[in-house]
């Protein structure tokens, strides 16, 4: 656990349960709003999910205007014509993300470069920092995943590196978030699982991460707790209320272990297999995450057998080594359990592809100067020769 100083980000307002949607309005007119932008993607719009925050948001005397154009993976070019589109509709003083982490990522840049004369190439280039914050933010996450709402992080993909780049400023904190989990209860299962296990992922990380400190301990282990004993549920039974909030409440503190701690090697390498290819993001980290987690036990036993119970394990007696060694066999049985492919030839990676996955994580040192084991080039490529 870190030693030096840590700081814990949170948005100004969470407002969660069954039904917090209908607070959208009231939190909009809280931020003094009249013209508001919604940001969202078009397959959360086909579900009718931005209809009834829409209207009432308009019933509220509110103008609204939706842009539903942000794909799965957003490049730089998607976040560019997003922004041309919302400078030829108006000027705004409210952005609302509708959506998964990439709506919300997308929300989170847009709101910042509305109100500021600093171009995106020049974030993700480091040529030039967020110079204040931007349009005032309200966070609505419709899947259990990235944990988008409570980070300070846009992740942008920049296709000729390759790679995805986070442009990581508390600057980009939402102001406010609503956590309704009956907005995820037509996400389908497949995405639930992937979505579920990225949460998990980040919650798992931020807990070994060598920036982990008391708030991601505390966090991070009760994200834990309340993903695995419900993402099975969630998966067989997408109606299941109590399971799907269980899932919202656990990723929206995995977001929150992020913003106070870091993840670590399992994202790094799953950076390449989105930037090169496409590989959707909480899959790759499902993927790498026992593979990884095996990897990081040495040294690491204690906090592995506080996982282990925080994950219901029966462990009672076990050394930490044990209970660690059976946390990382739970990894994997819950990927199997919900149909995570256990191999990356399956996504069509092959062994001619490794030296380009290490040349990209290698290149992601801000997580994986965070890892609890160092982690060489080498180690990089045996773990993903061992996934093929």
């Amino acid at each position: 656990m870190s030693t030096n100083p840590y700081t814990l980000l949170n948005p100004g307002r969470v407002h969660a349960g069954a039904g917090s949607l209908a607070q959208l309005a009231e939190l909009a007119g809280f931020f003094g709003a009249r013209r508001v932008l919604v940001v969202s993607d078009k397959g959360v719009a086909a579900a009718g999910l931005v209809d009834a925050p829409c209207r009432a948001l308009e019933a509220a005397g509110i103008r609204v205007t939706l842009i539903d154009s942000t794909p799965p993976e957003p490049e730089v070019r998607d976040v560019e014509a997003i922004l041309e589109s919302a400078h030829a509709a108006g000027s705004f003083d409210l952005v609302v993300g509708i959506g998964g982490g990439s709506a919300m990522d997308v929300a989170k840049i847009v709101a910042v470069l509305l109100a500021h004369p600093v171009s995106l190439r020049e974030l993700l280039g480091r040529k030039a920092e967020i110079p204040a914050r931007g349009l005032p933010t309200i966070m609505v996450p419709t899947t259990a995943g990235t944990g988008s709402e409570a980070t300070p992080n846009s992740i942008i993909l920049v296709p000729e590196d390759a790679l995805k780049v986070g442009i990581v400023s508390a600057k980009l904190m939402p102001d406010a978030v609503i956590l309704d989990p009956l907005l995820t209860l037509t996400l389908p299962a497949a995405v639930t699982a992937s979505t579920g296990m990225d949460a998990l992922t980040h919650a798992i990380e931020c807990y070994c991460s060598r920036k982990a400190n008391p708030f991601s301990d505390l966090y991070g282990l009760e994200a834990i707790r309340l993903i695995s004993r419900s993402i099975r549920r969630a998966v067989s039974d997408g109606r299941d209320v109590a399971a799907r909030e269980d899932m919202l409440t656990g990723a929206y503190w995995g977001g929150v272990c992020i913003a106070t701690s870091s993840t670590t090697a399992v994202h790094a390498l799953a950076y390449p297999l989105g930037g090169k290819y496409r590989v959707p993001h909480g899959l790759s980290n499902a993927i790498l995450l026992p593979s990884v987690m095996a990897f990081n036990l040495e040294g690491s036993e204690r906090r592995f057998a506080a996982m282990a119970r925080a994950m219901g394990l029966d462990v009672d007696g076990m050394d930490d080594a044990a209970a660690g060694a059976a946390f990382v066999q739970a990894l994997r049985e819950l990927n199997a359990d919900l149909g995570i492919p256990s191999s990356l030839r399956e996504l069509g990676i092959r062994e001619e592809d490794l030296d380009g996955l290490v040349d990209g994580a290698a290149k992601v040192t801000r997580l994986l100067d965070n890892n609890p084991r160092p982690m060489s080039r080498d180690d990089m490529r045996a773990l993903y020769a061992a996934l093929l």
